[in-house]
């Protein structure tokens, strides 16, 4: 059957569809200059050749950034951060979730004003500072793992898909066949709540790919730095030291492709989690719209 379309209907879809493109370009854009410029030489981007596809295509950005010993540094101490992070931050969301998601919970309403009250007020950086020098936790791993072990935001959503999402008779059922709370809790609400362990894993793991502050503020040590960190001294300050300029005629040239090897550096860092991201998109979209939709 065809549905009849009116003149109103028309006008609404072109208007939608011509902004829908503009925003699309304005995104893309950005995102494929960079890519373009990453793999064109020096020359042709300074001299404002490159606008869509490369110029004069080459691999040397990537090998100079790649000599250089700190990136690899940060890539290991960043999937550390990534996989231990994010364990312990999905660990601690779920556990504190759960129970206040349970209706029977005495004194749910006190603990989830205490959670939510430290979103709009907090220590402030020189306390916490002091905080996790008197906790003997500079210049360590901990110092990029604990603080921020859980999201109150994140830790909200979960709630409300545990409340939104599996019914309370679950939990009923469960008992009768003689299930404690921590078994229902393993055995049955972890495996029903995929999509929501999807989202909250994707969101901490990229809050730890692309954390740099902590590290900023408690870390000296270069051998605890995380990439974001190197790539803020090469972006930012422009120091790309004496490890990849061993050859004088290299050394010589890195002079004048300053601006393109930051093209480079920006398409290794974001690349692990482009990669990441299609095998999560699916409970992605899931876990959101059941988390966000029903309150």
């Amino acid at each position: 059957m065809k549905t009849k379309v009116y003149n109103s209907d028309t006008l609404y879809f072109l208007i939608a569809y011509l902004l829908i493109g503009i925003l699309t370009i304005l995104v893309l854009y950005p995102m494929i200059y960079i890519i373009s410029s990453s793999f064109s030489t020096a020359s042709a981007v300074t001299a404002g050749k490159v606008w869509l596809l490369p110029i004069e295509p080459t691999l040397f950005n990537f090998k100079m950034v790649l000599q250089y010993k700190s990136i690899w540094i940060g890539y290991r101490n960043t999937i550390f951060y990534v996989v231990c992070g994010t364990s312990i931050n999905v660990f601690m969301t779920l556990i504190c979730a759960y129970p206040l998601s349970r209706k029977g919970l005495y004194g749910r309403g006190f603990f989830t004003f205490i959670f939510t009250f430290t979103m709009i007020f907090s220590g402030g950086m020189i306390p916490n500072y002091i905080l996790m020098r008197n906790l003997g936790m500079l210049n360590t791993v901990f110092a990029m793992l604990l603080p921020g072990a859980i999201s109150v935001y994140n830790m909200i959503v979960t709630r409300t898909f545990f409340q939104a999402s599996v019914p309370g008779e679950l939990l009923e059922a469960s008992k009768l066949d003689g299930c404690s709370d921590t078994q229902y809790f393993f055995h049955v609400l972890i495996p029903l709540s995929n999509s929501i362990i999807a989202v909250i894993a994707l969101f901490y793991a990229v809050g730890h790919w692309n954390s740099y502050f902590n590290a900023f503020l408690y870390l000296s040590n270069k051998q605890l730095y995380p990439l974001q960190l190197f790539l803020r001294e090469i972006l930012v300050q422009n120091q790309f030291n004496s490890d990849i300029m061993t050859d004088p005629d290299v050394a010589q040239q890195l002079l004048g492709i300053q601006n393109t090897l930051k093209f480079a550096i920006i398409i290794l860092s974001t690349v692990p989690l482009m990669c990441l991201y299609p095998f999560a998109q699916k409970h992605f979209v899931k876990g959101v719209m059941i988390g966000s939709l029903k309150g």
